[in-house]
């Protein structure tokens, strides 16, 4: 089977690298996009950058048809891995290749939009969402582990008219027949769920760090009440478990976390912390710098988290964005 490049074009290149260029939007290796014929599905590699689409090879071809079997859990194990056409490459598929697969529309784009984590982490959030995105061909799906648990729920919940699909705890999905469609839908989207920045984000703090650290510039956190016990609370999205650890901890410990809370002082980022880490921690203070502060916030639970750091998959998008 041909691997029919020309998919590829330079205006779905254009719009993959503006999502990941854009920390709203996409923070590190997050995020995934797909193109497909009936045969053939391009689709970013895991531990890749979106940001990248442009001036590297991110993207893997992948047959259709293996990858929407493996989605309706009729062959393989979910990973996709086997439906590569060029296996010489040695980059795996995204772990969301399924749902990618299964969504009939030939531009998918996901991303991890702290628009759409504002309202898809609260019931206050999720109950504004409703409103304004009335109009839209849309639905909303409940938490669910990457890979095929999410591509299960996300078949349950949509149709092959839905455009838009709210990942609670997770992200935004929007589809369509071309690149131009998609790319303006994700900006309607974005442009009705956009939240101002509520906090107070100055981040100043006098006292030296701890040896090994440096103070975050999202140090502001430790110092707002609210703020740092949501951080101290729990995770709210996959990515904050796999790139930090879950929530935030406030001491030091033999698994050196890649950032630690001082209560009342700042948040403390370890020296050679990765470009990823760095960018999920901007995440989180993005995502609560805008949640009022009489939301309720619901963390993804310990047994999330659990499955999330003892998944192979995310232990190997991992151990690639460390690369980067």
């Amino acid at each position: 089977m041909m691997a029919r490049s020309h998919l590829l074009s330079p205006a779905f290149r254009a719009l993959s690298a503006r999502l990941g260029q854009d920390p709203l939007q996409v923070q590190g290796p997050g995020g995934n996009t797909s193109i497909k014929d009936d045969t053939v599905m391009w689709i970013k590699a895991s531990g890749t950058e979106l940001a990248n689409a442009e001036n590297s090879e991110i993207f893997v071809a992948v047959d259709r048809s293996a990858a929407l079997a493996e989605a309706r859990e009729e062959a393989g194990d979910g990973s996709c891995k086997s439906t590569v056409l060029d296996a010489s490459i040695g980059l795996r598929p995204s772990i969301e290749t399924t749902f990618h697969a299964a969504l009939s529309h030939s531009v998918v784009v996901h991303t991890h939009s702290v628009a759409t984590l504002v309202h898809a982490t609260s019931v206050q959030g999720l109950a504004l969402l409703e409103a304004k995105l009335q109009g839209l061909p849309y639905t909303i799906v409940p938490y669910a582990k990457p890979g095929l648990p999410l591509t299960k729920q996300i078949l349950s919940k949509s149709d092959a008219e839905t455009q838009v699909i709210i990942l609670q705890n997770h992200g935004l999905i929007c589809c369509g027949a071309s690149v131009e469609e998609v790319s303006n839908l994700v900006a309607e989207v974005e442009a009705r769920l956009r939240m101002p920045v509520l906090a107070q984000t100055d981040s100043d703090v006098d006292e030296a760090p701890l040896d090994g650290f440096t103070w975050s510039e999202e140090s502001w956190i430790a110092s707002d009440a609210v703020a740092c016990k949501r951080v101290l609370s729990g995770s709210y999205y996959p990515d904050h478990v796999v790139f930090l650890g879950p929530a935030l901890p406030i001491l030091d410990h033999d698994g050196a976390p890649p950032a630690v809370v001082q209560k009342g002082q700042g948040i403390l980022l370890r020296d050679g912390a990765t470009s990823s880490q760095t960018a999920m921690l901007r995440c989180i203070s993005d995502l609560l710098s805008r949640v009022p502060e009489d939301w309720t916030l619901n963390a993804i639970g310990a047994e999330a988290e659990a499955s999330l750091l003892d998944w192979d998959a995310e232990k190997y998008r991992q151990a690639l964005a460390e690369r980067t």
